[in-house]
């Protein structure tokens, strides 16, 4: 069968998510981007890594392989959606001032071409549409290497 491994380790989350009560959204950011923080532990799980952020727009990027795949041999849509996700969440965030926080209300992705092991890097950028005192929305766009457009999602979160 040709067996393959994979071998995962992560930061302890509890330190990051201190880190995410004692500094701003975008400090946080920076920090990981940086390397001054530890990346959040799915981003280790599945590859992927915040490697921009300014307030209200981050840029993450990961290399789809064969780990990813589903049944029928392309990339699961769960990796797309991972990225674009944690694009639009990050790009709120890096909005928030010390203290505050936010939650996800809705999430909608759209999956315009599929991935393989092949298609190589891939870039998922985020960036704020609306930011209100208590509501944010926001735009992800994943693109391959080349620029072409894989998938795109919105997100609308609330503050605290």
């Amino acid at each position: 069968m040709g067996e393959r491994t994979l071998t995962v380790g992560w930061s302890d989350p509890a330190q990051l998510a201190e880190s995410a009560r004692s500094m701003s959204g975008l400090e946080l950011m920076r920090g990981i981007v940086a390397g001054t923080l530890p990346p959040a532990p799915i981003q280790e799980l599945l590859g992927y890594s915040l490697v921009e952020a300014e307030e209200g727009r981050v840029v993450f990027e990961g290399r789809p392989g064969e780990q990813h795949y589903n049944p029928i041999g392309t990339v699961h849509g769960g990796f797309a959606a991972t990225l674009l996700d944690s694009a639009l969440g990050a790009c709120v965030h890096s909005t928030l001032e010390q203290g505050s926080a936010y939650m996800t209300l809705e999430v909608k992705f759209n999956l315009v071409r599929p991935i393989t092991a092949e298609t190589g890097p891939v870039r998922a950028e985020g960036g704020i549409v609306h930011r209100g005192r208590t509501v944010a929305t926001s735009e992800a766009h994943l693109r391959d290497g080349a620029g072409k457009l894989l998938a795109h999602a919105t997100s609308t979160c609330l503050i605290r």
